[in-house]
């Protein structure tokens, strides 16, 4: 175990130095001399201890940072990450802008002020459940069964965490400054209207008219909008691709991803389901437009939670879990819409 923990830590200090352009030799030799200096080179477990849990942090941490390179539509916000001081963001909710005067003959020109305010943002907190993993499983097992366990981890908190940037970057109800639209197309078979290009034009003649800016502008379709374009527009087919960030070439204005986990809206009412929610009868998934510039993403601090088996003689396994902080939203309730299928007639 001696001889496995420094080949571990050679093998993990190599690859870690590479990532910063610094010489593997010296990676190698660097987080050994840790191990030794922590106490923590001769394993008291079947995995190591302490330098093993900064080490599997570390590289959670990473994962997370780079993971929004495969999501198209969350990649294109801007990430305040930089900014979060003990997992919340402050932001100035700026109070209005001044009137301008024209051809103005009246003197002395009148004083507004232009209150601002602090805006707090806490990110949310997510944790996973702890994975027990057993000795007899680490002796048995030809694979990196804890690399595996971490891999799931990180992949279930990604999927919990984007499903809910997409939800709280949707409408909460049709309004003036955040408009859902219900889709007007034939009866898929099942009772439900499918999307055409006139509904997505419709959504286009609404962020028109609220003066958004036309770069910047994305819209996120789900499944059933995916396949309804496929299945009834060789137009939309000729212009699909499915490329690793799932982005979609542009309809009017719009840059176009796809993404399966949308939110789901009561189409009768235009209201959307809390994040979580049992779909019911008349819930349809939606399709999401928001202004990329008007919205927000950050990531706090990872910490990696880990119990040796040498504590629990009587399972003799070991427990593994993760706590992470992150948050998106809109920074104001407006240039944000939704596309929703409705009850065929």
């Amino acid at each position: 175990m001696f001889i496995f923990a420094i080949l571990i830590n050679c093998f993990m200090g190599a690859v870690l130095a590479s990532t910063i352009e610094v010489a593997p030799l010296y990676g190698a030799i660097g987080l050994n001399v840790i191990a030794l200096a922590s106490g923590n080179c001769i394993p008291a477990g079947a995995l190591g201890a302490g330098v093993y849990t900064e080490v599997w942090t570390g590289e959670m941490i990473k994962a997370f940072r780079n993971a929004a390179e495969s999501i198209g539509w969350y990649a294109k916000i801007r990430a305040y990450d930089d900014k979060v001081d003990n997992e919340v963001i402050h932001f100035v909710l700026i109070g209005g802008d001044p009137n301008v005067l024209i051809n103005n003959t009246t003197y002395p020109i009148p004083v507004v002020s232009l209150a601002d305010a602090d805006k707090p943002v806490s990110l949310d907190k997510y944790q996973s459940e702890a994975t027990p993993v057993t000795d007899d499983e680490l002796h048995a097992i030809s694979y990196d069964k804890m690399g595996s366990v971490i891999e799931r981890h990180r992949e279930k908190i990604d999927e919990t965490k984007y499903s809910r940037a997409l939800h709280a970057l949707a409408p909460d109800t049709n309004s003036g400054a955040t408009p859902v639209v219900l889709t007007s197309g034939d009866n898929d078979g099942t009772g439900r209207a499918v999307i055409t290009r006139k509904d997505i034009l419709v959504l286009k003649r609404a962020f028109d008219k609220l003066k958004v800016p036309v770069t910047g502008r994305i819209l996120v379709l789900c499944p059933d909008h995916v396949n309804d374009l496929l299945e009834n527009d060789q137009k939309f087919v000729a212009q699909y691709y499915n490329y690793t960030s799932g982005k979609i070439s542009n309809l009017y204005g719009f840059e176009v991803y796809e993404y399966v986990d949308c939110p789901y809206y009561t189409a009768s009412t235009k209201i959307k389901k809390i994040w979580g929610a049992v779909p019911a009868t008349g819930d349809y998934q939606a399709s999401v437009a928001f202004y990329a510039p008007r919205a927000m993403r950050a990531n706090g601090t990872t910490k990696m939670y880990y119990s040796e088996a040498s504590t629990d003689p009587t399972m003799q396994q070991s427990l593994v879990n993760f706590r992470t902080y992150s948050i998106c939203l809109p920074l104001k309730k407006e240039a944000i819409g939704a596309i929703v299928s409705k009850a065929a007639a």
